[in-house]
């Protein structure tokens, strides 16, 4: 299955009627040190490797982050933490994220997120997480060689384990219990938690910069098997 084709049915993708009238409007106000810019506004597809053996799993794009920029990750403080860790651990050639034509490559690694579109107050609803789930479906079964997962916080945790129980898993996801750093081996591919690097963690130091190196050198080891 081609994540070419993923991706345009993702950005042609108008399931969520609040979210995609959240994006368009955040599109045409913008904020005011992007006026000059030109929003993407659509939903967001992932981004990286096709041959990835690393998944990164997020909530949703930012409103003036990735739903402006069009790609994941990219144009606000938690794409800068995010790949500089990346960079710092060999899956990203470059520590910067600012925008689709910056240079950025990633190496082994795959980022993508539960829900394709910036939601209000950066909440979506039960439903929306629904409505989205497929192309989560649909790109790991594209992602023929992942060894491990990355989950950026409890909302992903949730929708990667939801995804496992609803394909053939027989997993309890109360057994699985969401923490930074935490590892579960048992699984393929292994699952590896981390707290997202939003604003509201970085800044207040809940999660700082060698603390998610830490989680993507365990994510090199486990690719590299040495772990």
């Amino acid at each position: 299955m081609s994540l070419v084709r993923i991706g345009k049915d993702i950005e042609a993708c108008e399931l969520c009627p609040r979210l995609r009238d959240h994006c368009r409007h955040m599109a045409e106000i913008k904020r005011r040190a992007y006026r000059d810019q030109e929003y993407w506004g659509k939903p967001v597809p992932g981004f990286g490797d096709p041959k990835a053996r690393l998944l990164v799993l997020g909530l949703a794009p930012g409103a003036h982050g990735a739903n402006r920029t069009g790609r994941v990750f990219t144009g606000d403080k938690s794409g800068d933490f995010l790949y500089r860790a990346m960079h710092e651990t060999g899956f990203a050639n470059q520590p910067t994220s600012v925008s689709r034509n910056d240079g950025l490559r990633l190496k082994d690694a795959w980022v993508s997120a539960s829900v394709r579109c910036a939601p209000p107050d950066n909440k979506p609803l039960p439903e929306e997480f629904r409505r989205c789930r497929p192309y989560l479906d649909r790109e790991l079964a594209a992602l023929r060689h992942l060894q491990a997962v990355v989950c950026l916080g409890k909302l992903a945790w949730d929708t990667y384990l939801g995804y496992l129980r609803d394909n053939g898993q027989r997993i309890r996801m109360a057994d699985y219990v969401f923490g930074h750093g935490a590892v579960y081996a048992n699984l393929e591919p292994v699952l590896i938690g981390s707290y997202h690097p939003s604003q509201q963690n970085t800044s207040t130091g809940r999660l700082t910069a060698a603390m998610l190196r830490d989680v993507f050198e365990i994510a090199r080891g486990v690719v590299d098997g040495e772990k």
